[in-house]
């Protein structure tokens, strides 16, 4: 059984390079047995499960053929693709998780989740995603017509980028007590958002930083569990 952990893709119909890096990864590891686990920032927008482009229609095909061997894909939305829902990982037989999410490995409780909601410096980041995030005001917008939506993600979009602009590079970083409580009840701490790639001991637990897919390589964590040993180390995708 191989374990796979990808954050941060940011797939988009503008960044072709990003969608083949994703198939080839797909078909690299199709034969391996593989449970890929997507920790968030799968897309770079969703808008909804009832958005359909020609661009989606390889990606969609390839999960169905990675799935169909015997592999299992399981999600956890992001800041980004928080509108994603189980009716798109339908059409694949992948699996939606909640925000976080413990599994073991061994005898390791590893906790996964995005990131974001361990950022929690980012005051008027926080404030946003409760709203955002609100089960009532997610359904009402899932309502309006995709058009509106649309906008509203570009909206949201230029809004970040201009206020990360005027961030300080710790308020944008997980918050160390955060990090503590989170892990509490688990031996290791999986996420990305961050866009820092690495390996953190935090208190003799590793906390696990996944890379931004959008750079020239990214950081990807894949465990091959032998016996009861885990090994823990993060791995370059080239693509």
């Amino acid at each position: 059984m191989t374990y796979l952990f990808i954050a941060d893709l940011h797939l988009s119909t503008d960044h072709p390079r990003l969608v083949r890096g994703f198939l080839d990864l797909l078909h690299a590891y199709e034969h391996k047995n593989t449970q890929l686990y997507i920790l968030g920032d799968w897309f770079n927008a969703w808008i909804g499960d009832d958005y359909t482009a020609t661009w989606l229609d390889e990606i969609i095909v390839q999960l169905k053929q990675f799935t169909h061997a015997g592999n299992q894909i399981y999600f956890i939305v992001g800041n980004r693709d928080f509108a994603l829902g189980q009716k798109f990982l339908d059409q694949f037989s992948g699996q939606l998780l909640p925000d976080v999410h413990t599994l073991q490995i061994g005898s390791h409780y590893i906790r996964i989740e995005h990131g974001d909601a361990l950022c929690t410096d980012d005051v008027s980041y926080q404030k946003f995603r409760k709203i955002i995030r609100n089960p009532i005001i997610l359904g009402i917008l899932k309502k309006t017509p995709l058009a509106f939506r649309q906008k509203l993600a570009q909206g949201f979009r230029k809004k970040s980028q201009q206020a990360n602009q005027v961030k300080s590079y710790d308020v944008m970083d997980v918050n160390a007590d955060a990090v503590a409580q989170a892990l509490q009840d688990a031996d290791v701490l999986i996420h990305g958002h961050t866009h820092r790639p690495n390996i953190h001991n935090e208190h003799g637990k590793p906390r696990i930083v996944l890379g931004d897919w959008r750079k020239d390589t990214a950081q990807i964590l894949e465990i091959i569990p032998e016996q009861n040993n885990v090994e823990l180390k993060l791995k370059t995708w080239s693509y």
